[in-house]
């Protein structure tokens, strides 16, 4: 790697990992300058694709505003919110370069169910487009017996 200050070849005095990758700290040959560098892997870009063919870049923050507005008033800590956004993009990550919206409901669905019965109906209202009453009172039932969608 050539140095940030004059453009010399450097050396690499130590090297550790971190959470934000590989750590090197350098030092140049020539003016003698020292400066960290950090090696991280190359993040895939997530394309969405909605029910209309469309596609749109993966947000994360659009995941977590949807998970809040489930969430919102019920007693989850934005730490266990962002533990959830945080894992299903990893999921995401695992899947692909596209992901149907629709698996990005079905996972948010589950893991809601696990985390809270009043933000599942919440979302799942929205994401399977109730109706009416009886569309709550059949997901509830389903949700007491085991056998919610």
């Amino acid at each position: 790697m050539k140095c940030i200050f004059c453009g010399a070849a450097t050396r690499v005095t130590d090297k550790r990992e971190s959470p934000n990758g590989t750590r090197r700290r350098r030092e140049c040959l020539k003016c003698k300058r020292r400066f960290t560098s950090y090696e991280r892997p190359e993040q895939k870009e997530i394309m969405v694709v909605k029910k209309d063919g469309r596609r749109e870049p993966f947000s994360r923050e659009k995941l977590k505003a949807g998970i809040m507005r489930a969430c919102e008033k019920r007693p989850i800590s934005i730490e266990k919110i962002d533990r959830i956004v945080d894992n299903i993009k990893e999921k995401l990550r695992s899947k692909g370069k596209e992901v149907k919206s629709e698996n990005i409901g079905k996972i948010i669905i589950n893991k809601l169910k696990k985390l809270d019965k009043v933000a599942y109906i919440r979302f799942a209202s929205v994401y399977h487009d109730f109706q009416d009453i009886k569309d709550f009172k059949k997901e509830i039932k389903g949700l007491k017996n085991g056998k919610a969608h």
